[in-house]
């Protein structure tokens, strides 16, 4: 692995520290969330990288490739509302609809 991907996976820790508070590194919640977070930085460079290689190499245009990930996000957001009945992300924030979201809210920890 290169020296930069080694130096944005240290990242992993500050994110397990700020989702967790402060832990040790044997602790299972914060490996599993520092294994969650270098595993998410990871694929935000292989698909940024993928994506700049195939506008570079003409493949398609970055119009194109703009215009198919607003899609991809619909999709994506339409599939996290029926997941979530009465969640649902606005231009400002997450609204949570009464009593639809009550079923799976109920089952959060406190």
């Amino acid at each position: 692995m290169s020296n930069i991907l080694n130096r944005l996976a240290k990242w992993r820790s500050h994110f397990a520290g700020w989702q967790l508070g402060t832990r040790t590194k044997d602790d299972p919640e914060s490996q599993a969330v520092r294994d969650h977070r270098e595993v998410t930085l990871f694929l935000r460079c292989e698909a940024s990288a993928v994506a700049a290689l195939l506008i570079q190499k003409g493949v398609f245009t970055q119009t194109e490739y703009t215009a198919q990930l607003e899609v991809e996000a619909e999709h994506l957001e339409r599939m996290l509302e029926n997941r979530w009945p009465g969640a649902k992300a606005t231009d400002v924030g997450m609204v949570y609809t009464v009593p639809a979201c009550n079923e799976w809210m109920s089952k959060w920890r406190p």
